[in-house]
């Protein structure tokens, strides 16, 4: 259902930016190929109550239940840019194109989340979302905004990475909206740095795909029947350098902005950085 509201993000992208990979080989193959995925993912969403479990090395243990979740996918992740700083109280930020950025994010950065509150109602996706503690945003009632901002903050301020997706929508990764500043008062208010990271998605032959892409009127059971059927899908995790707070949310949100799309990056049109 759409939101009318003015303040949320429309993303000029849909369904028709989403072109679906032909699967390669012979039907049967294709067919194994589907079965040891689903069998796989389903497998690892049943192990999902004990993310839940405190544990040593908690971190270590949801990277890599990230990473067999993208596996299970057909998805494969590849790592480059600087390094990884052991830093607490960490506001991550990149572009937002579907719900696998959660665990591309997450097999680097793992963190508490920040998603929309329909997500949680998911089936299989929404129990990992509530156990993962993932931060709610309502993106049709703006009146909640400062109370999500102020939890985010929070969050920072006791040394937890906080994971955000600033332009508010999904785009289909070939085109991009604008980082609005709302999300970074929290950085600013918490006195914590922010980590970007560039999000890009291939197919086989290496070019960039939209096929991870989650837009517009498309359903989670299109989006996974995508991933799984596909060869395999790459997703290419590029680390930033970090960002250190400022007293101005706008010029923070801008720098992360260009840090992440870079100069050949396209933009979607309309989309002022407000809030």
């Amino acid at each position: 259902m759409t939101i009318e509201n003015p303040w949320v993000p429309r993303a000029t992208c849909d369904t028709s930016c989403v072109a679906p990979e032909a699967p390669t080989g012979q039907w049967i193959v294709v067919a194994w190929r589907v079965a040891i995925r689903a069998t796989f993912a389903l497998l690892l969403l049943s192990a999902v109550p004990l993310l839940a479990i405190p544990m040593p090395g908690r971190s270590h243990v949801q990277r890599s239940y990230c990473r067999l979740m993208l596996r299970c996918l057909g998805v494969r992740i590849t790592l480059s840019g600087g390094p990884i700083r052991n830093l607490q109280g960490v506001l991550v930020v990149s572009g937002h194109v579907s719900w696998v950025d959660i665990f591309a994010i997450g097999s680097v950065l793992p963190g508490r989340f920040v998603a929309k509150s329909e997500m949680i109602n998911w089936p299989g996706l929404g129990l990992l979302a509530r156990l993962m503690k993932v931060i709610p945003i309502e993106r049709g009632n703006l009146r909640r905004l400062p109370d999500v901002v102020s939890v985010i903050a929070e969050r920072l301020r006791a040394g937890q990475t906080v994971v955000a997706f600033p332009e508010g929508t999904t785009w289909c990764g070939l085109e991009y909206g604008h980082f609005r500043p709302a999300m970074f008062q929290a950085a600013v208010d918490a006195g914590r740095p922010v980590q970007p990271l560039r999000l890009s998605y291939h197919g086989r032959d290496d070019r960039p795909s939209t096929l991870a892409a989650y837009v517009g009127t498309d359903t989670l059971l299109a989006s996974i029947r995508r991933l799984i059927t596909a060869q395999r899908t790459i997703v290419r995790v590029h680390v930033e350098s970090l960002q250190l707070p400022s007293t101005d949310r706008r010029d923070l949100a801008i720098r992360c902005e260009s840090a992440v799309r870079g100069d050949g990056s396209r933009r979607g049109h309309g989309h002022a950085l407000v809030a």
